[in-house]
């Protein structure tokens, strides 16, 4: 069994086919970027019309296949941003009437936390979710996704930008951030843990602040990774004590910064639990994701008419019922 899963929830659009065997035959992505700027949503809905096409050509291309060979679409529904969102589900339900293949929904979180099962080899772990958009950290339990923590303002990956857009740093901001931290020494910015909600908005607040009155950008840049990462870090083994599990994985485009692996790394060696990483390439958003679960979901026969899929710009993980083997 095929399936072509297509990504298009904010900044990149994304094309790739799975096999039944959980063979990746293609891996195609376009990401839009900018040089001084946060990521303008018009533009990046643009910036998807524009590739969309090639990119599924190129999938197909790269997989050896053609649309007689797909089983099954598979897209991303939501969370995201609307204007990307409305592209791909455009492009998902136009490929499915033409060629007459059954369309499924996707929500693009539940399809990185079950990414784990085709990266790494996890049973049962505390999910730590951070990209841009999202910071949750959540778990498995009766069918459901239950978020133990989550932020209470932005994500994780989109305060980074958001420090990143003051700073003149372009779009994605982490990676010049994370460089930037190598050079930088600690000064004192705020810390807002609640319970097992973590809080950034007041953080970047006041880096902002700083920045304006002439504080050093690597100084800030290293102080934001430090206190940003710790938060996480407490609620994680907040939550690894709670759930009594023993083992974590970091899912999501901040897992590539290796200041927050190492941190999360040390605390699950004291705790004597076991730590993953998805791998980088497949971290951030992409479609292998897309099609690994569009092909469980397909086998589980639940599907929504093709006429009554719609984007979901809100939808949450806890929202799901996981009806899939993994």
């Amino acid at each position: 069994m095929i399936c072509l899963g297509i990504e298009g929830t904010a900044h990149t659009i994304a094309a790739s086919v799975v096999d039944s065997k959980n063979q990746i035959l293609s891996d195609i992505r376009a990401m839009y970027t900018t040089e001084k700027t946060g990521i303008i949503p018009k533009d990046a809905a643009k910036f998807m019309e524009e590739k969309k096409n090639l990119i599924i050509e190129n999938s197909l291309e790269e997989a050896n296949l053609t649309f007689d060979d797909v089983d099954v679409i598979a897209f991303s529904q939501g969370p995201g941003l609307a204007p990307s969102l409305l592209v791909t589900l455009n492009l998902a339900k136009s490929l499915a009437l033409k060629y007459k293949k059954p369309l499924v929904g996707i929500n693009h979180i539940a399809a990185h936390l079950n990414s784990g099962f085709l990266f790494c080899n996890i049973k049962d772990p505390v999910y730590v979710f951070v990209s841009g958009a999202n910071t949750q950290i959540i778990v498995l339990e009766s069918k459901k996704y239950r978020i133990l923590g989550e932020t209470l303002s932005i994500g994780l990956g989109n305060a980074l930008d958001k420090f990143g857009r003051i700073a003149s740093l372009g779009f994605p901001a982490g990676s010049k951030i994370e460089e930037l931290a190598k050079k930088g020494s600690y000064i004192k910015l705020p810390y807002s843990v609640k319970g097992m909600d973590v809080d950034f908005s007041g953080i970047v607040t006041e880096a902002i602040r700083k920045l304006n009155q002439g504080e050093r950008l690597e100084n800030l840049c290293f102080s934001l990774q430090e206190t940003c990462f710790s938060m996480l870090t407490e609620v994680t083994e907040r939550a690894l004590a709670h759930t009594e599990k023993k083992e974590i994985i970091v899912i999501g485009g901040v897992a590539a910064n290796k200041r927050f692996s190492e941190m999360l790394s040390t605390m699950c060696k004291e705790r004597s639990a076991k730590f993953y990483i998805c791998p980088i390439k497949y971290a951030g958003d992409q479609a292998t994701m897309i099609a690994y679960l569009g092909l469980k979901i397909f086998k589980t026969k639940k599907l929504t008419p093709l006429e009554k899929i719609d984007i979901l710009p809100r939808w949450r993980a806890d929202e799901i019922d996981v009806n899939w083997k993994n």
